[in-house]
Order: C-alpha cells, then sequence, then structure tokens
C-alpha cells in the first residue's frame, strides 16, 4: 500500500520576493510621510504641519491600497482617514486665515505679546475687546489733562512719541510700543474712579490703541491667562519709566535720586526736602556742622 502525505500549507504566504512597483514605492512614501508629520508641534501651525503630512501620507496609501484588488477594507480604511485629515487642515487653514490682523495690530503683537509666548488666538480676543479701533492724535494735541481728565481706559502708543509733564515740568517721553497710563490704571482698583496727574501731548501726529477699562475687566475675568500677561507688560512698562525718572533726577551734590525708595516716592514736598537733608550723600571733604 502506497501512501502518499501531503505538507500541510502554511498559515500565512510566504513572500518569495520584494515587490520592486510603484505600488511599493507608495507603500514607503505613504508611511514616510506619516513618520514626519507626527513630529508636528502644537498650536496652529503645528496642527497644520501635522495634518498637512498626515492628509498627504493617506492619499499615498490610497493609491498603494488601489493597486491590489485584495486590499479593499484598508483601501476604505485610508480614504476615511484621509478625508477626516483633509477636513481637520481645511479647517485650521480658515482659523489661521481668521486670526490675521491688520498691519498696526501685527506689529504690536511682535513687539509686546509674541516674546511672551501669548498665541494668536488670546491676542485676538485683547484685539477683539479693543474693537479692532486705532485712534490717532495730531501734533499738539493732548491725550489726558492733568487733573481733569478721567482714568477710563489702557492705551498703548503705536507711533508717533508722547510728551509728558506734571505743572508743566517736563518727566519724560512715551515712545512706540509703551503704555500711556500704566501708572494710572496700576493706581486704581477695578471699582475706583480716578483723574490723570500728568499731562500728555503729543509731540507729532500719533497712532494708539485703546481699551475700555470695564471692557477689559471682563475679560481678564474670563480669561485669567490674559489679565497675567497684562500684569506682566504693565510692571515692566511702569519700571522702565521710573528708570526714565531717576535717570533725570539729581541732588544738589550731583547724585542721582532713586525714585524706588517709598521716602522719595511717598513723601509730601516739605518732608521731602528734610529726608532729603538726612539722606544727602555727603561731598568728599566737605565740612559738616
Amino acid at each position: 500500500m502506497n501512501l502518499t502525505v501531503k505538507l500541510a500549507s502554511p498559515a500565512l504566504p510566504l513572500c518569495e520576493e520584494w515587490k520592486e512597483g510603484l505600488d511599493g514605492s507608495l507603500f514607503h512614501l505613504a508611511n514616510i510621510l506619516l513618520f514626519l508629520g507626527f513630529m508636528g508641534g502644537s498650536g496652529f501651525y503645528g496642527l497644520l504641519y501635522l495634518f498637512t503630512f498626515m492628509t498627504l501620507g493617506f492619499f499615498c496609501s490610497i493609491l498603494w491600497a488601489w493597486s491590489d484588488p485584495c486590499t479593499t477594507d484598508t483601501f476604505l480604511w485610508n480614504f476615511a482617514l484621509f478625508g477626516v485629515c483633509l477636513a481637520q487642515a481645511l479647517y485650521i487653514a480658515y482659523k489661521l486665515r481668521s486670526l490675521t490682523f491688520e498691519k498696526d495690530f501685527e506689529d504690536l503683537y511682535n513687539c509686546m505679546f509674541k516674546r511672551l509666548g501669548v498665541s494668536l488666538t488670546h491676542f485676538g480676543k485683547i484685539v477683539a475687546s479693543s474693537d479692532g479701533a486705532v485712534h490717532t492724535l495730531e501734533k499738539g494735541q493732548c491725550f489726558a489733562v492733568e487733573e481733569k481728565t478721567q482714568i477710563d481706559k489702557l492705551s498703548v502708543l503705536l507711533s508717533g512719541r508722547i510728551h509728558v509733564t506734571v505743572k508743566g515740568e517736563f518727566l519724560h517721553y512715551i515712545h512706540p510700543f509703551q503704555f500711556l497710563d500704566s501708572p494710572e490704571w496700576d493706581s486704581l482698583r477695578p471699582s475706583e474712579e480716578g483723574i490723570f496727574q500728568v499731562t500728555l501731548h503729543a509731540d507729532n501726529q500719533c497712532r494708539y490703541i485703546a481699551w475700555r477699562r470695564k471692557k477689559l475687566y471682563l475679560l481678564f475675568a474670563k480669561h485669567r491667562y490674559i489679565a497675567r500677561i497684562f500684569a506682566l507688560i504693565l510692571r515692566n512698562d511702569i519700571a522702565e519709566k521710573l528708570y526714565s525718572l531717576s535717570d533725570k533726577a539729581f541732588d544738589r551734590a550731583g547724585h542721582h535720586y532713586d525714585l524706588r525708595l517709598p521716602s522719595y516716592c511717598h513723601m509730601p514736598g516739605p518732608e521731602l526736602e528734610i529726608a532729603h537733608d538726612l539722606l544727602e550723600v555727603p561731598i568728599p571733604g566737605e565740612r559738616t556742622a
């Protein structure tokens, strides 16, 4: 009796040779594009990068699956993922286009907010709270008059130069991308009202953006992150103004006053003169009584 034994066929087909046609190249290209896509970063531009490369990768996978009639399920899955990624890429591109600003606001973002890592989405909310309006001051026109103008807004100079005086005495200049009224803003609580103690007038044509107090405080209440950003920028602006005043303050001996000292910042005139006599640095070689 002759017995014939048949060998069991393997569970998976054996690969006899590598494919060298176009379909194999598309498969490798699809995976390379997906790998590059998953290296995308955060933010709108990072998401746009991610979904753009994923769209291209799944498109190549569709072409690869189409070349093999036995991969209908693979074709359908890749086609679905291609549609989802394409829709996401188009949506993000539309959002980025809607977040474009005029040149003045782009300059404001690049000079004051971009270095702090503020996203375009948050900056869009900041611009919206100002109604997107840019105001103009002609040469010689006053932005505020001491003891007359109410403190009801916060403003940033975009172009030009502002001359600041108190009782006719020059204090300092305000240059582009500095706040016009940061000390006044910081001196009041949200429920308080006040008036300017200095006069601000334009040395030349100036342009500025302004936020109403109530509207800006509502924005701070909704977005604590924006409130912290404004607090940081305002304090830095006030510090720069104090330093500019310190550079111009001298005593009778030619030494600089440090305006950050409480004894010089918060004393009335007569007490300030007494404090000056007590704290005056003696001149070498000068005899004291």
